[in-house]
């Protein structure tokens, strides 16, 4: 939705030069993973490229990854995303998997590939195809069926990432194995995804994770047949219990990541970065339960108590499940998570805490990658406890600094015992609440020696010939930083309040006659940003800038340089004096750039500067021009369900006829009636059923299968005769339910007749498919559609059945959507979601109320939003959330989500820049199945942001009606 101009090369860009991507090595050791021999701290976030179906979002995600400090992105691919039937694959438009990798690579970001084949993920049938459950043998095991299948899917997808890897020039570093695989395990099975995957090219390290914090019951493919090179872990300490977020800490542990090798390093291969919404709390109270707070305890703690140095953050941006992508059991339309980065792309309090930890970890990784536990600092207060670690090499020393009670939320100070490689200290500590430090001594600080610092360090670059350091505490407490010379410097300070005191010390052996080093100390409060200038004393100067946790926020270090202010900084560069920037802006701001650069230039236009007293170039930048979003007007509406009444012609609908399936559970009718097994996988499927009458006909008696949030409606003669909500997976569980998604409906006297024929007509609101979590097929191969029907009174009377899902069921029509778009709705057989389509002789204006059955509205509206800005926009659905109905919503023939109390508290929905045209005119169609009569609540667009800058988005090919 932006111009292209922030990422065009004009004169105001800085020169470019095509090079031959070098290709390298992937080690790894005890300590970490390795590239050509120089450790990496592994700091990535997962993303789902199946959860934005805008290519061109993509890199806006990802560039934001950067920009918090992430060098590596973790990425699921969804086997049933590009596969709508056997053997057929589409990597194309928005699962072109290629440019996925190649922008993961520009934006500056190591991958690691996950390609299953089961990837869970909360995604429908956890990744697997639907029509897998068709194949014969279970699934996650060496059955032959189950093999071929998997085969063939890393036929197409491992070669795809293979020339991605970093061993070929790409950024690929390591390929996770299956995922959580710890029940019903099969070694053979994963021993040959490994060999597969080695066929097909893949040379980086292998990789697993374990689940459920590597508890004893589960398989760790630490050894033995089936084992990996680097087996990880996932850790969700902090549940998944949103609603209670100000009441819950840790119920599910202490988060700390186990080593499951000695010869492989710690690595928290899912850590929680969110949560899935299980009790319809929202995501607002996911993102309090894993907030700042939960950050700083666990992550720190995990970092210093485990030893990590590879962590994947889960999720660090969730998008949405669109279509019919959502596994039905834990999650509705938005996938948001919880996450640092919004469904919407905006930026949260969590992205903040992780640029704060991640500037860490980049700043210090040569020493922080490779650390021993050593003796921690005695406190002299127990309600703080103290653990180290420290390099064996440069004796760095890492404290980690927190309550002794996990769980207090106190305010507590203490003086820690130190003794640092530079000598012993008392250093006084705080913790308030449930905060905890990093704190370090004994660290080369480019051309400085830090001694110690009770502030924690977020970064430091070296820029005109000094060094330039970020450090801040909690807003209120005391800090203090030590430095060492070999004589007293000159120290001034340029903003806030610090004092400053020098006290030589004795002279080191090694010091020519007459040296003489010391320690400068400086005291101040952490309060707002104070600036010391500090020069002399045998080093080269030094700027120390000293915050709070919100000041340290808006900096971002970008490449050489280190910028101050903006929403987000993209990309920096210097060349010829010029420091060329990108970034984003929500308002007019100044911004500040500390760098080799006498100029700025920020998204292609020059920045007027003026040098400061801290050495940097101070400008202004423009904020965005206003966005005003037009009123939805012009509807009209049509109710469908044809299929309901007895003459409609379904000759043309499948005959279910088939008499076995590979279903465990098998039907109570004398035909399989699962959608399943005639290739309608996905959405709305309407049966058909025709009966002689003996006109002593009571009732009818359906159980179906939908999967939680699930419901059918049920039509005798055109009569609408009630709904009923269907069985779901934990149908499945033992003891098997043998009366699941039960309905009982009662048949109107005088509605049948004697020897006549009867029509049943049943719409089934399929939810998606279950996970496969277990390797049980009775979770996964559980059907979905109508699974036993009886009528009272009919006698003997057989049924004969047709079935019709979406159109061509496996055999897509819509190619570009793909297969998880679309249902069987008679609206979406007929086109009616899609642009373009003929409504004229539908009635003008919106359905003020709708009767059970399906109801369809359409409007048509046009936007131009100004050029060179990123505005995410939603729909947004006006008063308490409907009952008695749901809705789906299509934007230009998309399927964008589901709307309803019984689906989820949703009331925004995403509306994705590229299948929303930004400059053009968009089409929205809502479908409302409604179970009763019901007035549909109003629905509005509205902006959700509104930032300067961004990334140029193209829109994403939306066929029409033809």
């Amino acid at each position: 939705m932006t111009a292209s101009l922030a990422l065009a090369v004009s004169p105001l860009s800085p020169p470019t030069t095509a090079v031959a991507a070098p290709r390298h090595r992937v080690t790894y050791d005890h300590y970490s993973v390795s590239i050509d021999g120089q450790r990496v701290l592994l700091r990535s976030a997962e993303f789902h490229y199946f959860r934005l179906p805008s290519p061109d979002l993509w890199r806006d995600v990802l560039e934001k990854y950067k920009a918090a400090g992430f060098n590596a992105v973790s990425m699921y691919f969804d086997w049933a995303y590009h596969s709508p039937k056997p053997g057929v694959y589409d990597f194309t438009g928005v699962r072109d998997v290629d440019r996925l990798l190649t922008i993961a690579q520009q934006a500056g970001l190591y991958v690691i590939a996950r390609p299953g084949p089961y990837i869970n993920a909360e995604t429908t049938g956890g990744g697997f195809p639907a029509w897998l459950k068709n194949v014969p043998g279970r699934a996650r095991s060496s059955a032959p069926g189950y093999t071929a299948a998997y085969r063939d899917w890393l036929g197409h997808i491992d070669p795809i990432i293979a020339r991605h890897q970093i061993t070929r020039g790409g950024s690929v570093i390591l390929y996770n194995v299956e995922n959580e695989y710890a029940a019903a395990t099969d070694a053979a099975y994963m021993e040959d995804v490994q060999k597969k995957a080695r066929a097909d090219g893949i040379d980086v390290p292998t990789m697993t994770n374990d689940c459920c914090d590597a508890a004893s019951w589960t398989s760790t493919w630490a050894s033995g047949q089936g084992a990996v090179q680097i087996p990880g872990v996932d850790d969700y300490p902090q549940s998944f219990d949103c609603p209670n977020a100000d009441t819950t800490w840790g119920p599910w542990g202490a988060g700390l990541t186990e080593r499951l090798r000695e010869d492989s390093p710690v690595f928290a291969a899912e850590y929680q970065g969110g949560s899935i919404d299980s009790y319809n709390g929202g995501y607002d109270k996911c993102r309090e339960l894993t907030g700042p707070a939960f950050m700083k305890f666990f992550y720190k703690s995990n970092l210093i108590e485990a030893g990590a140095t590879a962590f994947n953050y889960y999720m660090g941006f969730g998008g949405t499940n669109w279509g019919w992508l959502a596994q039905p059991n834990d999650v509705y339309t938005s996938y948001d998570y919880g996450s640092a980065i919004t469904e919407n792309r905006t930026l949260t309090a969590k992205y903040d805490e992780f640029k704060r930890q991640n500037g860490l970890l980049a700043t210090t990784a040569p020493v922080l990658a490779e650390t021993d536990p050593v003796t921690a600092p005695a406190s002299s207060d127990q309600a703080i406890e103290t653990v180290a670690r420290a390099n064996p090499d440069t004796h760095t020393q890492f404290v980690l600094v927190r309550h002794s009670d996990h769980a207090a939320t106190t305010d507590d100070s203490a003086t820690l015992d130190w003794t640092t490689p530079d000598g012993r200290y008392q250093v006084p500590v705080r913790v308030k609440g449930r905060d905890a430090k990093v704190l370090i001594a004994g660290y080369d600080l480019g051309g400085q020696r830090l001694v110690w610092s009770n502030s924690e360090l977020m970064t430091h670059v070296e820029a005109g010939g000094r060094d330039v350091a970020v450090l801040y505490g909690t807003d209120g407490t005391q800090g203090s930083t030590v430095l060492r010379y070999s004589s007293r410097p000159t120290v001034q300070v340029l903003s806030g309040s610090v004092k400053s005191s020098y006290s030589p010390r004795p002279t080191d052996p090694g010091l020519p006659p007459g040296s003489s080093t010391g320690d400068l100390r400086l005291d101040y409060t952490h309060s707002g940003l104070a600036r010391v200038l500090i020069s002399g004393g045998g080093r080269r100067p030094l700027l120390l800038l000293l915050g709070t946790d919100a000041e340290a926020a808006r900096f971002w270090q970008a490449g050489p340089v280190l910028v101050r202010g903006t929403s987000l900084v993209r990309s920096a560069t210097v060349a010829g004096g010029t420091a060329y920037v990108r970034a984003d802006t929500a308002k007019a701001e100044d911004v500040e750039v500390f760098g080799d650069a006498r100029r700025l230039v920020v998204n292609g236009s020059p920045v007027r500067t003026r040098p400061t007293t801290s050495g940097s170039l101070l400008g202004t930048l423009p904020g965005p021009k206003a966005v005003h979003l037009p009123a939805l007007t012009g509807w009209r509406s049509k109710a469908e369900s044809p299929e309901a009444q007895p003459a409609f012609d379904d000759s043309s609908w499948t005959a279910a006829t088939k008499t076995t399936t590979e279903s465990p559970l098998k039907p109570k009718t004398p035909t399989v009636l699962y959608a399943d097994d005639y290739g309608y996988h996905y959405g709305d499927v309407w049966y058909r059923g025709r009966f002689t009458a003996t006109g002593a006909e009571t009732r009818v008696s359906l159980n179906a299968f939908t999967g939680k949030r699930g419901s059918y409606l049920v039509w005798l003669n055109g009569r609408y005769l009630g709904s009923a909500a269907g069985g779901v997976e934990a149908d499945a569980d033992a003891p098997v339910n043998p009366d699941p998604g039960r309905g009982d409906f009662t048949i109107p006297a005088g509605l049948v007749k004697a020897g006549q024929q009867a029509v049943l007509s049943v719409l089934v609101e399929n939810q998606g498919h279950n996970d496969d979590w277990t390797a049980d097929d009775n979770r996964f191969k559980q059907p979905r559609g109508l699974y036993a029907v009886s009528v009272t009174g009919a006698g003997d009377a057989p049924i004969s059945w047709r079935i019709q899902g979406a159109r061509g069921g496996e055999n897509l029509t819509d190619r570009t959507r793909g297969p998880l778009n679309n249902g069987g709705l008679y609206g979406e057989r007929a086109g009616w979601h899609l642009p373009g389509y003929p409504d004229g002789s539908w009635t003008a204006g919106a359905a003020t109320t709708v009767t059970p059955g399906v109801t369809w509205q359409r409007t048509s509206f046009r936007l131009d939003l100004p050029q060179g800005q990123d505005v995410p926009i939603a729909l947004r659905f006006g008063g308490p959330v409907g009952q008695g109905y749901r809705v789906q919503i299509f934007l230009n023939g998309w399927n964008l989500g589901q709307y309803g109390g019984d689906i989820g508290p949703q009331t925004d929905f995403t509306l994705p820049a590229g299948l929303l045209r930004g400059h053009g005119r968009n089409t929205l169609a809502l479908a409302i199945v409604a179970r009763a009569d019901a007035t549909p609540a109003p629905v509005s667009l509205v902006a959700l942001d509104d930032e300067r800058g961004g990334v140029p988005v193209s829109d994403v090919p939306s066929p029409s009606f033809r």
